[in-house]
């Protein structure tokens, strides 16, 4: 059997191709909602915010028509100074601190068990609370957390620990805020890990899924810790440089070895 010069040639690169995507894994799945409904609304459950718990900080500040009635039941404001630079202070609300019972110790009003509120409904029990005791009757009351936060690890371009404004945010916006999952991240295998009253739950999300709406921990809740798994070819990878060496070494001689096989093969047929 007898096979010109380019047919030979084309036969040892079709050998090489096999072997070069032999080695390749599968391609992985990296689009998020992947079986959304388009232009179908869908009903949302309504999110009425975390709940306060113990060492959580919190900032409550009472206000009212007249403002010399309210100076009572306000901590004083704090100014911080960075460095020593005075042009870069700024003010800042001293908040309370939820203690391991879930209280907080308010001004005239006393202890107050907090937790398992929402800020919502622990504003409106201050406020129903001064009128009660008639102490004021136009009070308004806005709470708010200081140290709402959450951290990112795994395969997220910026991992880390992120402060929040208000109490709700997504694990979608937690991503965005971290600049998205890097192409190694297992998108179909993200963890949340939460501890709430002594207790530590793991939901596992699947961002290709739309499902994931419907997931307890869509919305974050304060030190919940997100963690992007990476995939099975971003794992057996290695930063040591001899295992690369090893692994560029392996490459090599397994192509080299098939491009001799090629040319045996060829030998025994007669190729020319």
């Amino acid at each position: 059997m007898r096979l010109n010069s380019s047919l030979r040639h084309l036969l040892v690169c079709a050998i090489m191709s096999v072997a070069v995507f032999s080695s390749c894994g599968p391609v992985k799945d990296i689009t998020y909602f992947q079986n959304k409904v388009i232009d179908q609304p869908e009903k949302m459950d309504k999110h009425a915010g975390i709940v306060i718990q113990s060492k959580d900080q919190l900032s409550i500040i009472v206000s009212s028509r007249n403002p010399e009635l309210v100076v009572m039941f306000n901590l004083p404001m704090v100014t911080q100074v960075a460095g020593s630079d005075a042009v870069n202070s700024q003010q800042k609300v001293l908040g309370y601190v939820v203690d391991n019972d879930g209280n907080i110790d308010f001004p005239v009003l006393g202890k107050i068990h907090v937790a398992g509120m929402t800020r919502t409904e622990l504003a409106q029990s201050i406020k129903d609370q001064l009128l009660a005791k008639g102490l004021l009757s136009d009070a308004v009351v806005t709470v708010e957390f200081l140290n709402f936060k959450f951290s990112v690890l795994g395969e997220v371009n910026t991992p880390g620990t992120y402060n929040v404004d208000g109490d709700r945010i997504t694990i979608l916006q937690a991503i965005a805020m971290a600049r998205d999952l890097t192409i190694y991240g297992m998108r179909e295998n993200v963890s949340v890990i939460r501890e709430r009253e002594g207790e530590r739950t793991i939901y596992q999300i699947n961002l290709c899924d739309v499902s994931m709406f419907n997931s307890p921990a869509y919305f974050l809740e304060q030190n919940d810790i997100i963690y992007v798994e990476p995939s099975p070819e971003k794992a057996r990878q290695s930063t040591i440089d001899d295992k690369k060496l090893r692994t560029t070494t392996i490459a090599i001689s397994s192509t080299s070895l098939l491009v001799g096989i090629a040319s045996l093969i060829l030998g025994i047929i007669g190729v020319n």
